[in-house]
């Protein structure tokens, strides 16, 4: 039988290099937003990355495009405090989201980028597919299923990456992906496959790309 959520297969070729093509060409960062009203204009298919603090965002960014710095990667929790809006050549944004979970910010400045987040989720009609990034070594916490829980109610499509797959062992590995299939079933907008990656390695880095290549 198969499981639910099952781990999505490695591309085809062809779609594997479609999705390289697509990240080697022109990547530039846009703009950081702290305000709905800096967003660029909707002109273009956005994919957006969410996940709490330290989970890899920036270093899973940094790796699907190919750069060694485009994101800032940080061991401070809630470093990354606005939307950062990448362009993937001309009809493409890449967003990188605020980490949310973070205990270490003064909480009027947590509650102004949770309402930013909710906004632009909600608001953002060119926005095809959240990716939520969980910790291989933990599975999903209550703090991930807050915002699986916004995007049910957004009605925005999100699938499950996950995050430092080359830091657990493999019995451990099965244990945090029945956890966080647990959490994915209770939430109608989960994508039903999971996304399996290591941006240190390069797992599952040609995946995320073609997928991200063949969204419109």
């Amino acid at each position: 039988m198969q499981l639910p959520f099952p781990i999505v297969e490695a591309p085809e070729p062809e779609q594997a290099e479609v999705g390289r093509k697509l990240f080697a060409g022109p990547v530039e960062f846009l703009k950081g937003v702290v305000a709905m009203s800096g967003l660029p204009d909707a002109d273009r298919v956005e994919v957006c990355f969410a996940g709490r603090s330290n989970v890899g965002k920036s270093s899973l960014i940094n790796a699907v495009t190919g750069r060694k710095a485009i994101a800032r990667a940080s061991n401070t929790p809630g470093r990354t405090q606005e939307i950062n809006f990448f362009t993937v050549g001309e009809d493409l944004y890449l967003v990188d989201l605020p980490g949310y979970g973070f205990a270490n910010a003064p909480l009027p400045v947590v509650e102004k980028w949770q309402r930013l987040l909710k906004s632009y989720l909600q608001g953002r009609q060119t926005l095809r597919r959240t990716f939520v990034l969980i910790d291989a070594r933990h599975g999903a916490k209550a703090v991930d299923e807050e915002i699986m829980t916004l995007l049910d109610k957004a009605a925005v499509t999100f699938q499950c990456v996950m995050t430092k797959i080359d830091k657990v062992k493999p019995s451990d590995l099965d244990k945090t992906l029945d956890k966080t299939r647990a959490a994915l079933s209770k939430h109608p907008a989960a994508f039903p496959e999971i996304i399996l990656t290591s941006s240190e390695k390069g797992d599952g880095i040609a995946t995320l790309r073609a997928i991200i290549a063949d969204i419109d």
